[in-house]
């Protein structure tokens, strides 16, 4: 990877980070040195992958290779999607509205939220009782 032509962006989404690089070439997608084929078992991660570049119809014109840690593969999907959106943005700014209305750009920020001490979990209660 040549670090001249290649562009970094970050995506993230729930606890997963994905530092992504993208630079012109064959559509070849990498993911923590392994393809995305084998590092992402389900169908459904590897199309929330590629969903920017088949958005912007680029899919077969540029090589992704990402780092991923945290989080679980649908997580790290989804900010792989972040982090190539960014790239993507940052090399030609004119991308940016197309990417933006499909929602690729917004950083989901929703986590899971904590559990709260003398209860069942973060929303549940113990059960009540009168007598």
């Amino acid at each position: 990877m040549s670090e001249a032509q290649s562009t970094y962006a970050t995506g993230k989404r729930k606890t997963a980070v994905a530092r992504v690089w993208i630079q012109p070439g064959t559509g070849a997608v990498t993911v923590n040195g392994d393809s995305i084929d084998v590092y992402f078992e389900r169908e459904t991660s590897r199309m929330v992958v590629r969903q920017g570049l088949e958005l912007l119809e680029l899919h077969d014109k540029y090589d992704v290779v990402a780092t991923v840690v945290g989080g679980g593969h649908s997580a790290q999907a989804a900010a792989m999607r972040h982090g190539i959106a960014r790239a993507l943005t940052t090399e030609d700014p004119a991308r940016r509205a197309p990417l933006k209305r499909a929602g690729y750009l917004t950083r989901d920020d929703r986590k899971k939220e904590r559990k709260k001490y003398g209860q069942a979990g973060a929303r549940k209660r113990f059960q009540y009782s009168k007598r």
